[in-house]
């Protein structure tokens, strides 16, 4: 194949707008959690960039999209990057650059999962954690969508990570939550956000990242990567409005509310935004403003500390961006049809795909969490925990 330069430059263009999601993740959440935890959000999403790159790179790309196994799992035959040529690919791009964009979705995913263990985590407990999940809950999911495994062979369809990294993410970050336990002082006292402009800062990264998560999924420059450009913003702006106009009977919109709002659109338009039009995007986004936004008082109701909202923002909005691309797929566009164009198949298969994907994230991620608390701890220590992460952990102060 001839190298095609537009295209590799896109890709790799689109694999640091990805990259930058991760620490946009670390100031969004950085911002919603206590000053004397600020430091320790941040960590934890650069940490996980560094370790995912590394095992990335040493055999989880290659479990990811190895020689199928089963329909389960890839094999070891990439191990150390053996085979991932620098030179052009079938997609007349290098293979190389493919597991780098690749990388980098891993790292955002459980750079989310964070949310769950928010001012109370170990930094060493999470370390191993990292290691154990992407290994064992992150990478055959990616597998069963992208890598050859059986959701695909059935016929899901997820442009850009509607199971593998929004499903996965969220319904994880449930079950950590509820194997770590409640953050001290969780209904007794408001826990406030230290730094709203902070946390607003980092949400405008995920949404300039979110291009390249998206658009980039494409993997060329042609119509499906100008579409999920366009179906990006779009559903990300309803959700931002549906959000904000769905909480404003509960007091003054909230500049939170709206950049979670924008947040949930473009979670559920992921797995669509090659796959729909712009007016399409609108209903899915704003759907998914309401939904995340309900779902988040559901999860405060039931006094559930899932801190930072990953289970109702990235587990539902992602769920409903599954269930919608079944349904509202163009065969114009994309050559696939949902259930609207009559092909009920297609539906059936995203839906097998987005519920096979959340048992699986949510059962594995629990046994994981209850395995390594009892053997090593997840939690800090009472007071480690009352004088915050920051000092505690990195004997630093924001």
């Amino acid at each position: 194949m001839v190298l095609d330069t537009g295209v590799t430059c896109w890709l790799m263009v689109s694999a640091i707008l990805v990259m930058l999601m991760t620490p946009g993740v670390g100031l969004f959440y950085g911002g919603l959690v206590r000053k004397k935890n600020f430091i320790s959000m941040i960590a934890l999403s650069l940490v996980t960039l560094a370790l995912v790159s590394i095992q990335w790179v040493l055999f989880g790309y290659s479990l990811a999209f190895g020689h199928d196994i089963g329909g389960f799992i890839g094999n070891l035959q990439y191990l150390g990057l053996n085979g991932v040529s620098a030179d052009a690919g079938t997609g007349s791009y290098p293979p190389l650059i493919f597991m780098m964009f690749q990388l980098f979705f891993a790292s955002v995913t459980i750079a989310i999962v964070t949310s769950a263990v928010a001012e109370r985590i170990k930094l060493s407990s999470f370390i191993v954690f990292i290691i154990i999940w992407l290994t064992v809950v992150y990478c055959p999911l990616a597998h069963w969508a992208w890598g050859g495994g059986w959701a695909s062979q059935l016929g899901l369809i997820d442009f850009a990570g509607g199971t593998v990294v929004e499903i996965c993410s969220g319904f994880a970050a449930l079950a950590l939550a509820l194997v770590i336990g409640k953050r001290a002082g969780f209904g007794e006292h408001s826990i406030e956000p230290h730094n709203i402009p902070v946390a607003l800062m980092g949400a405008a990264l995920l949404w300039v990242g979110w291009f390249g998560f998206n658009a980039g999924s494409a993997l060329a420059v042609n119509s499906s990567a100008a579409i999920a450009f366009v179906t990006t913003n779009t559903a990300a702006a309803a959700g931002a409005l549906a959000w904000m106009f769905a909480s404003w009977h509960h007091g003054k919109p909230s500049s939170l509310g709206m950049v979670s709002g924008a947040i949930a659109g473009m979670v559920a338009i992921t797995p669509a935004a090659g796959f729909v039009s712009p007016l399409v995007a609108i209903l899915i986004g704003a759907v998914a403003g309401v939904l995340c936004y309900w779902m988040m008082l559901l999860r405060i109701r039931k006094k559930c500390d899932e801190s930072l909202d990953a289970w109702a923002i990235h587990g539902m909005g992602g769920l409903w961006g599954t269930l919608a691309t079944g349904i509202f797929a163009t065969a114009a566009l994309c050559g696939f049809s949902g259930l609207l164009e009559g092909n009920v198949h297609q539906f059936v298969a995203n839906a097998i795909g987005a519920f096979a994907a959340m048992i699986y994230a949510f059962v594995i991620t629990y046994v994981i969490a209850v395995i390594l608390d009892r053997a090593i701890g997840l939690r800090v220590t009472e007071d480690e925990e009352y004088v915050g992460l920051d000092i505690s952990q990195h004997g630093e102060r924001a």
